[in-house]
């Protein structure tokens, strides 16, 4: 990533707020192509941002160029009343899925426009948002479709550890969840 016009932040909630309209449109323009395109994900979107943005310990990491984003990636500490293990397809066992305060950070979004890929971007987004991280691991999930993301996230070294279904209903995609131990190391 040799472009010194790359301007690369961490922001909190309240801050990521104040740019809520521009995640929400990076976040459309990625999810609106396969494999990722849901019908009813850009009405979605918002209200998602807006519960996770206020969530203790929510941090997001940004890429701007001269003030236009081409990526970021958000997430926050898993609470101990979390959802995030009762959509699987299949059963954990509860070492893998009870949480406790520290335990697991979930990465719920890493985007970089179509056009600013291959850059290294997505691998600095995805390294300043780990980098320091005190929980013990960090979780994600992916589409098994995505296989530039899967192949990132393995190259990385996340592994597989199960597979789930949005809570959206039977027809929502499933997705593979990915988990890797903290801290993070290249």
């Amino acid at each position: 990533m040799n472009d010194p016009g790359l301007v690369f932040r961490v922001l909190g909630g309240g801050q990521a707020a104040e740019h809520a309209d521009d995640y929400a449109g990076l976040h459309a323009e990625v999810y609106g192509d396969p494999p990722y395109r849901r019908a009813d994900d850009a009405e979605v979107y918002p209200g998602r941002f807006r519960v996770q943005r206020r969530q203790p310990g929510f941090v997001l990491a940004e890429a701007r160029h001269g003030g236009y984003l081409v990526g970021y990636a958000a997430g926050m500490p898993l609470r101990p009343s979390t959802s995030w293990w009762r959509e699987l397809t299949t059963p954990l066992p509860a070492e893998v899925t009870e949480e406790h305060p520290g335990r697991t950070f979930a990465l719920v979004d890493l985007l970089v426009r179509a056009s600013w890929r291959r850059q290294g971007i997505g691998a600095e987004l995805h390294g300043l948002i780990l980098d320091g991280r005190p929980e013990e691991r960090a979780t994600l999930t992916v589409l098994p479709a995505a296989a530039p993301a899967q192949n990132a996230f393995r190259t990385w070294g996340w592994r597989k550890v199960a597979r789930a279904r949005s809570a959206s209903g039977t027809d929502a995609p499933v997705a593979d969840v990915l988990v890797t131990v903290l801290p993070v190391k290249y």
